[in-house]
């Protein structure tokens, strides 16, 4: 797999990681997706990691990188699905994730994107479409 696909739910973003992310394909994933926030002027990230079972501090440093140049663009990230193990070791090797927001499932993870936004600036119906 050369790329990870990002799927544009209206003014969200969603990747879904099914592979464990070596080095080239993370550092892929960073650029395209600070492209597609700028390109299409999202303002949410959900990154789904539920089958990842194996990360390192590059992978972690790569998850912060992500929400802090979508905070930069001014969209929200959260990640959801992370495993257990995966909780555990990024605690171990001591990686702050700051401005990583979780949940634990897709769904939780939209309601938490919507809940920022929302405490951030009311939409109007025509902007919220794409949740309903």
């Amino acid at each position: 797999m050369d790329k990870i696909p990002i799927l544009k739910m209206g003014q969200y973003l969603l990747v879904t990681v099914q592979v464990d992310l070596y080095d080239r394909l993370a550092l892929g994933l960073e650029s395209d997706l600070v492209n597609m926030i700028r390109k299409h002027s999202s303002r949410g990230v959900l990154i789904d990691i539920s089958a990842v079972n194996i990360v390192d501090s590059f992978m972690g440093r790569i998850l912060g990188n992500i929400a802090q140049m979508s905070k930069i663009l001014d969209a929200h990230t959260v990640v959801v699905g992370m495993q257990p193990a995966v909780a555990i070791t990024l605690i171990e090797l001591g990686l702050p994730m700051t401005g990583v927001h979780t949940a634990l499932n897709v769904e939780k993870g939209m309601d938490l994107l919507r809940e920022q936004l929302l405490a951030q600036e009311p939409l109007t119906p025509e902007e919220d479409d794409d949740y309903q």
